[in-house]
């Protein structure tokens, strides 16, 4: 089978259940959005630094394509059974998070990203995420989107931004908090 169909070059795209879409519908930027966090996923899942962290971030990254399956579906497409989101998913990044607080220090200022490319990538991340969050909100203005979908996203978003701190601790950076002129 080749890559390649040529059904898309009229700037359609079908999802799951047949129905075909123009490119830039609001339901294939936020599938899009989610596909491009979960190659930033795959970058901060390749850092040296997040070794240990490597089944976590696949993990993700799995949740990420069960997603976007759902993303990618009709709204009420039933030939295909898809895979699905739990809230011990969710329960998984809350206890991650919970997890490496212990070890940071309080945080009392905004944080600038940077520091280290892998802290970088991080926080690159944690952006695309809320923009993805933000494409499958306002998708679920014009149709229903799975709450748990948004919330997983959300979560995630918040899992990011500690584990870029997790990093920079783990790497010996220092945390630039931003200092307003005033």
């Amino acid at each position: 089978m080749k890559i390649y169909t040529k059904t898309g070059d009229n700037g359609t795209t079908g999802l799951i259940g047949g129905t075909r879409l123009s490119k830039a519908h609001v339901r294939i930027e936020a599938y899009g959005t989610v596909d491009e966090l979960n190659a930033y996923l795959g970058l901060l899942r390749d850092q040296p630094v997040n070794d240990a962290r490597r089944d976590l971030l696949k993990e993700i990254q799995d949740r990420l394509f069960t997603m976007g399956s759902h993303l990618a579906s009709e709204p009420d497409q039933t030939r295909k059974p898809l895979p699905d989101l739990h809230e011990a998913d969710i329960k998984r990044l809350e206890d991650e998070m919970d997890r490496m607080d212990e070890k940071l220090p309080p945080l009392r200022a905004f944080v600038l990203p940077g520091g280290h490319a892998s802290v970088s990538y991080g926080h690159v991340a944690r952006t695309v995420c809320r923009r993805a969050e933000r494409a499958v909100i306002q998708l679920h203005e014009q149709e229903p989107v799975e709450e748990i979908v948004i919330r997983y996203l959300n979560r995630l978003s918040d899992y990011l931004f500690v584990l870029g701190r997790s990093m920079a601790q783990e790497l010996g950076v220092e945390e630039v908090t931003w200092k307003p002129r005033l």
